[in-house]
Order: C-alpha cells, then structure tokens, then sequence
C-alpha cells in the first residue's frame, strides 16, 4: 500500500475510517482569507490560491468525479443469509442469534472495517536483531491487528462453536459471524482458522489434563486470557505431501516431554501463542520411521514464560502475493520444547480434524469475498453514470453481475450445509451418512469454491474498470486475497484425490448417501411447478453421473485418477443445484430463489460424463497431455 506525500489515508496518526476514503486538493476553505479579521495574505498564499484557479474546461468536469459505493449493515443487506437463517433455525435461536448479527453488523461497519483497513496498510514487519547487535527475532504487528484479537475474543468467533448454546446450530451461528467477520477482518480470519482447528483436535482427543489449560485459552472470550495458534505443516520438500516431505526429529526428553529440530518453510500466523507441529519421533538410535505412518502430532507454546521464542529461530517473513496483512515466516527449530498428543506414527489421523476445520474456514472466506466484491458491484452499479445512464440501467452491466450472484448464492448455501452437518456431529446428532456426506462434501467445497471465489472476484473487479485496478479503492487486496484460497489447505488437484480416497475409504457406500440425500432433496420440492425445468436438467445430471461411476469403475483406477477433478466438480455443481432448488421450493421462496436454482442449472452440471464421453480420460489422451505440454522444451523426446 502506497501514498504520495499530498495524498494520504491517515494524517497525524490517525487513521481514516473509510476505505473509499477520496483523497481531495485543498479548498480556496483551508486558507482563511477573511479582510474582516485583519490577517494580510501573503505571496506564498496567492501564489497557492493562483494554483488553485481551475480551467473553465477542468472545472465543468468536476462533476464527473466517480462515485465511491456504500455498503450497510452486511447482516441486513444479506437477503439470502437472512432468509437461510428463518428457514433452518428454531425460533428461540433466531431470535437470539438475529439479535447478535445484527449488533455485529454494526460493530464491523463502524468499527472493525475501519481496523482491517490498517491492517492492510500496516503488514508486519520483522525485526531480528536489536540496536547492540542482539537477536531478538521479533514480529512486529501494528495496533489494529492486536485489536482484532481481543474482538475476536470478545465476539466468541472461536468460542461460539465450543460453548454450544445453540446445541447443533452453534457451529452455523459461529459460522456465519465468521463469514460477516472475513471481508472485515484484515487478515485475522486466517489465524482464527487454525485456532478453531487446534481447538477441535484438543477436543477430539478429548480435551487431556495437560491441555485442558490451552484448550480454555484458545475457546475463550476474555480479550487478556484469548490464544491463537498456528499450523507449521510444510516443510522445505513441499506442501501437501506430508507424508514424505517432514524432516522435523523430534528427541525425547527425560522429563517426557520433546525437543523439535527441523526447518518449517511456510508457517502462517507466526504471531501465534501456540501452535501444532508434525515431526518424526527419533529412537534410542536416533533413527526414524520414514512415511507418514512415522509422523506423530506435537503441541508448543510460541514463547516462554518470558516472552522469548521457544528455542526457534526465525529465518524471514514471506514476501506474499496476498493475505500480507498475516506474518508467514520460515522458522528454525532448535530444540523447541513440544508435547506429543497424538499416539506416536498417528500424527496424520489426529490432525485431520485441524484440516477439515480449516478448509471449512477456506470456504467461509471464499464466500466471504464473493458476497464482499458483489456488493460494492451492485452498489457502485446505482451511482456511476456511463454513455448517458447508471450502469444498473445498462442490461449487460445486471446481466453481467446476476451470474455472479448465483455463483454467490450456490456457494453460500454449499457452505451452510456443510457447517449444518458439523453441527450435527458435533453435538452427537448426525447419523452415519451425515458424517459419511460431510467427509465428501468438505474436499468438494473447499476445492470448488476457491476456484468460484478467483472467478468472480475477478470478474467483480472489472464491474469497476479502470478504478477496480486502483490500490486505493482496497478492491486489488481483496483480489490478492482470493487467489490464494485454491492453493492453501490443499490445491484442487490435491483435494480432488482426496475426494476419490473418501469414496474408497468408504467402499463406495458415501455415493450411495450421496445420491440418496439428493433424491430426497428433490422429491420435497417436486410440487413447485416453476422448478421443473430445474428438476428436470438435474435429473438428468444425476443419470448422467450414475453412468460415468458405472463406467469409469469398469476401465480402472487410472481412468478415475483423470476424471478426479471433473468428478468432483460434478459432486459441487449437483449437490449446490439441489440446495438451490431446495431453498426456491420453500413456501415463502421469492422469485429470484427461483431464478437463481434455475440459473445454476442451465450449466453442464455433470462434466465428469462429458468428458468421458469425449474420451479425455483414455490413455492415450494422458499420453497427449505430456506431449501437448513438453512440445518445444528440452524434455521433448525423453521418457516423460
């Protein structure tokens, strides 16, 4: 972020509120030229009032200054999120939590926003040495990033799930103040991430004695008690493959506790109280198990008791496209005191529940930055004038944004279900093939609606033209920002491999529930005519999926390696279609919930048996693939 020294978002310290803050030429008002008052103007001020003498030409173009767009209350102007909330919560709940949404909604226009625009403007810095040549190795953050620790203390983002005073509809509730929160936050949704995910896997596990202090601070709402924590997965060898890509040993102590030795090459939140770490328990011999039947889970606090880092060196911040606002550093363990919480070589298992909660986060912030950017579209839609009209008169200009928002509302709905059906499991309430279909649907979601989010916000940007390019709109951080949500948690690629493990795991019997809730889905909303057309394409793609499992299971596990990322875009597209039809076929349902179901069903809804019946997922298409990519490189001609 970048200022001219005339042209500054903040004076004297202290910062302006507003993102859209315009920066002005001073007014013949800012020089007082009052005779009455005795004051003599003197040659500098004519001279700056000579300037400030316009061009007839210049001055009649005052007026064609663009309107900057104002966004409210995000909770009240969220038509979709209100009418969800009405339709799935018991009364005593909606009242309760409508009453808290709507107080956020204030608090985040008034005060929050304002914070995570300094935060943009005021990214981390790292200070490794101090003036008499010390290391010190220390993270500075600016004020309004502390400030949003203590109010996410204070609004219970974490706690809200963990307290369960909604029973199974606290994880929505908390769901949708973090998805309200994330446009707002500066970048604090991404620490919160892995704190709900460390939270969660204390909680698995069953919240043990030696945790149950962290456990306390990471689910509390007092601002001095609230911890966050960290993730340090990846390693110098890479991201997703842990299995094989963990190098960190870790030696145990007579005390029974561990010490970690081992480079960490990505770990967000480096600010963090707290993190979890994989690493390799070393024997007597000092050897260790390779695979990731070798890896074991560890817990560490960040620092000691006395505020200095925790036998860990840090190497550097990273130099990121986006999410800036978020120290990511490379950090040295040296020796770091750790506790071993998982069983040992089951440190994979035990994380899982880290990362199914933080890819639920990667979809709440997907979400997030749709509905974020559609907003300041539709509003700046009402104020700016081109070849004579507003661009909300100009039927391309709407056409353009209506099928932004139905990828908006598909991916909303898709986010409500999953987080539904945590709910369920965690309060014991969800059967075996909620849990089955929360597995599935968590990969689909999250690989889905990172590649939706990219999309539209780019297509968003362009609503503004010249102006969405602008840095000090605050429309290219919220680009930056998206782009990285279908790369960390897993790539599409990855997840979409994960999606076809579930299937295995579960001796394809998660389809079959998959199938099955779609149909019932379906049935309910049989008697709303309007749908028909809706219905009937999905039918159809639900036909053409079954087809595309029947052969794909004939021809081999290399034909479903292939059609992995399309089949997994077929899982989104037909389970959002059937939620989108779902909510249009409720009796208070509007006409645009009937417009959008019906939207969202004119696409192919099923690619996975396109593709097949176009033969992509042959052999010797594969084969294709490497020469179409290698032709004209040095590996052209050498065994690929």
């Amino acid at each position: 972020w970048r200022s001219s020294a005339t042209c500054k978002p903040w004076q004297s310290g202290r910062f302006l509120p507003r993102l859209w803050e315009r920066c002005q030429p001073p007014s013949r008002k800012g020089i007082n030229t009052t005779a009455g008052q005795g004051q003599q103007v003197s040659a500098q001020e004519k001279q700056v009032l000579e300037d400030l003498e316009m061009h007839p030409a210049r001055r009649e173009t005052e007026n064609l200054f663009q309107e900057q767009p104002e966004t409210g209350n995000q909770y009240l102007e969220d038509a979709l999120l209100r009418s969800y909330l009405k339709t799935h919560l018991p009364p005593k709940v909606l009242e309760e939590v409508n009453q808290d949404l709507e107080r956020f909604g204030n608090r985040l226009l008034t005060k929050i926003r304002p914070l995570g625009w300094e935060c943009e403007l005021n990214p981390p810095v790292f200070r490794q040495y101090d003036a008499w040549g010390q290391r010190v190795d220390q993270i500075v953050t600016c004020s309004a990033w502390r400030k949003m620790k203590e109010i996410a203390a204070e609004e219970g983002l974490i706690a809200e799930a963990y307290e369960r005073r909604h029973s199974n509809w606290s994880r929505l509730h908390q769901a949708v103040k973090l998805y309200l929160f994330s446009s707002c936050s500066g970048g604090f949704n991404c620490p919160l991430a892995m704190t709900d995910g460390a939270a969660k896997v204390i909680e698995s596990l069953g919240v043990p004695g030696s945790l149950k202090n962290a456990f306390d601070h990471l689910t509390s709402r007092d601002p001095k008690k609230f911890w966050t924590s960290g993730q340090w997965m990846t390693e110098r060898r890479g991201g997703s493959d842990v299995a094989n890509g963990t190098e960190t040993v870790a030696r145990k102590q007579p005390d029974g506790t561990y010490r970690l030795y081992g480079f960490k090459w990505f770990t967000s939140a480096a600010d963090s109280d707290v993190t979890l770490t994989l690493a390799r328990v070393a024997d007597a011999e000092g050897h260790v198990k390779e695979g990731s039947s070798g890896l074991s889970l560890f817990f560490l606090k960040v620092r000691d008791e006395e505020g200095k880092l925790n036998s860990t060196q840090v190497q550097r911040l990273k130099d990121k496209l986006g999410t800036r606002q978020m120290a990511t550093a490379e950090l040295w363990l040296d020796g770091a005191k750790a506790e071993l919480i998982s069983a040992e070589g089951r440190g994979v298992a035990s994380i899982s529940d880290m990362l199914n909660i933080t890819r639920i986060h990667n979809v709440i912030c997907a979400v997030a930055s749709m509905r974020r950017m559609i907003s300041l579209s539709r509003e700046y839609a009402r104020r700016r004038v081109a070849f004579g009209k507003l661009l909300k008169d100009h039927l391309l200009h709407m056409q353009t944004i209506a099928r932004m928002e139905v990828q908006t509302r598909g991916a909303f709905l898709l986010l409500m279900e999953i987080v539904r059906l945590l709910g369920l499991a965690e309060t014991n309430m969800a059967s075996e093939p909620d849990q089955l279909l929360l597995r599935l649907l968590i990969p689909v979601a999250k690989l889905y609606t990172g590649k939706q989010a990219s999309a539209v916000v780019v297509e968003a940007m362009e609503s503004f033209g010249g102006q969405g390019y602008m840095e000090d709109t605050g429309l290219p951080v919220i680009l930056r920002d998206a782009l990285v949500l279908s790369i960390w948690e897993g790539t599409t690629n990855i997840l979409s491999l994960d999606v076809l493990r579930s299937l295995t795991k579960s001796q394809g019997e998660v389809m079959a529930v998959f199938f099955s809730t779609v149909q019932k889905k379906l049935e309910l909303a049989s008697s709303t005519a309007k749908l028909e057309p809706a219905m009937k394409r999905m039918r159809d793609a639900i036909s053409s999926l079954t087809r595309f499992m029947q052969a794909a299971g004939s021809k081999g596990a290399l034909t479903m390696e292939l059609a992995a990322r399309d089949f997994s875009y077929s899982l989104a597209r037909i389970y959002t279609g059937t939620l989108l039809i779902e909510h249009a076929a409720r009796p208070d349902a509007s006409s645009t919930d009937i417009s959008a179901a019906q939207r969202w069903c004119n696409q192919e809804l099923c690619p996975a048996a396109m593709e097949l019946e176009n033969s992509s997922y042959e052999t010797d298409e594969a084969l294709q693939d490497s020469a179409l990519v290698y032709e004209g490189s040095p590996a052209h001609g050498s065994r690929l």
